[in-house]
């Protein structure tokens, strides 16, 4: 990472200009149809590479499905976008162990994604006892496949603010005692349990941290009233626990790496009586992760974080070339749109201090 103080001087002083390795997004929602269409490139413009979900409707079980999504996402960027998507396989009670072993060697699976049942968006289809998929993940273990987890239980009888604790000791726990050898990414961590479990866990348990869930604790769905843009999947947390996950995300800890979770969601459904979770946080990703990190004199790790920690935990090679952030004032709109698809981004209405300037290969 380079930090240089520029002698241009624009409209807004003179400019410092943060140059990075060219990172990758480890957990994003790239959706389908013209939802795809909108949002892919944002997430391309950024990142060299994302590991995109498979929560469709049907979800992506097969390695025949997340090959024709893959050319579905290619085919929605502009021309000579360089960007590849990783794609991974959703969890059923009912998933072919073989069909995974196969699409996995096939080099179409990077990962399987474990979504308990009714836990987020699309989630109907996941799994609703962790011990039906235990021949998948024992093959899972065998050919060094990753395991992705949404971290939550989702029983009426477990607050909602206590699902993901809860679910470390009674889900994942019991996984890594059984399967020592898997490799898993707790995703979207969001509280100091995870935190913790991550920071005595063994070296093949690693987590990603969103952009949204180090600059906001669960106040902002009620500030002023009801707010369903900053609703999300796990929700935000106390305070105590988004303090936490800055420190553990500008720690240098290897274990802990960038995953955004952008998840974008027309703005009439978040605003409905039943509105869907999710922050579209891709258009000023970076920027906002950057901020986060000189809050906490920290911009010297951001480079890790974004860039080299995710590529070594997965077994694949860095990226080479870099992308640069200016300081320089972002005013982030208060509304997205093309066409019929209208989405309110993370950051909307405020004024960013960085801006994306470009990538160069």
């Amino acid at each position: 990472m380079r930090l240089d103080s520029g002698s241009h001087t624009s409209s807004h002083g003179t400019d410092d200009l943060l140059t990075l390795r060219q990172p990758d997004d480890w957990h994003v929602h790239l959706r389908d149809d013209d939802m795809l269409a909108f949002a892919a490139d944002y997430t391309a413009r950024q990142f060299a590479r994302a590991i995109v979900m498979p929560n469709l409707d049907p979800p992506i079980t097969t390695a025949a499905a997340a090959a024709a999504y893959r050319t579905r996402i290619l085919d929605a960027l502009p021309e000579g976008r360089r960007f590849t998507p990783l794609m991974t396989a959703y969890l059923t009670d009912e998933i072919d162990a073989e069909e995974i072993a196969q699409g996995f060697a096939d080099g179409v699976f990077t990962a399987c994604k474990l979504y308990p049942a009714g836990a987020t968006t699309n989630s109907a289809s996941g799994v609703t006892d962790v011990r039906k998929i235990w021949p998948v993940l024992e093959r899972m273990e065998t050919i060094g496949m990753l395991l992705l987890v949404h971290g939550e239980v989702v029983s009426p009888d477990i607050d909602i603010f206590d699902r993901e604790a809860v679910f470390l000791e009674t889900v994942l726990a019991p996984v890594l005692k059984d399967f020592p050898g898997l490799k898993v990414v707790l995703e979207h961590i969001t509280t100091d349990d995870s935190v913790q479990f991550i920071e005595t866990a063994s070296a093949n348990v690693a987590a990603t941290i969103t952009a949204h869930h180090l600059r906001i604790d669960r106040n902002a769905m009620f500030e002023g009233g009801l707010r369903p843009h900053a609703y999300c999947l796990p929700v935000a947390k106390r305070r105590r626990h988004k303090e936490a996950l800055r420190r553990a995300a500008t720690s240098g800890n290897p274990r802990f790496f960038l995953g955004t979770d952008s998840a974008p969601h027309q703005k009439h459904e978040k605003e409905s009586a039943c509105g869907c979770a999710g922050i579209f946080s891709a258009p000023t990703a970076l920027e906002s992760y950057a901020l986060t990190f000189e809050e906490e004199g920290a911009l010297d790790r951001l480079e890790a974080f974004a860039s080299e920690y995710g590529p070594r935990f997965y077994g694949l090679p860095l990226n080479e070339g870099t992308v640069s952030l200016r300081r320089q004032p972002q005013d982030v709109p208060g509304l997205m749109r093309d066409g019929d698809v209208q989405v309110v981004p993370f950051h909307a209405g405020e004024t960013l201090a960085w801006r994306f300037s470009g990538r160069e290969s």
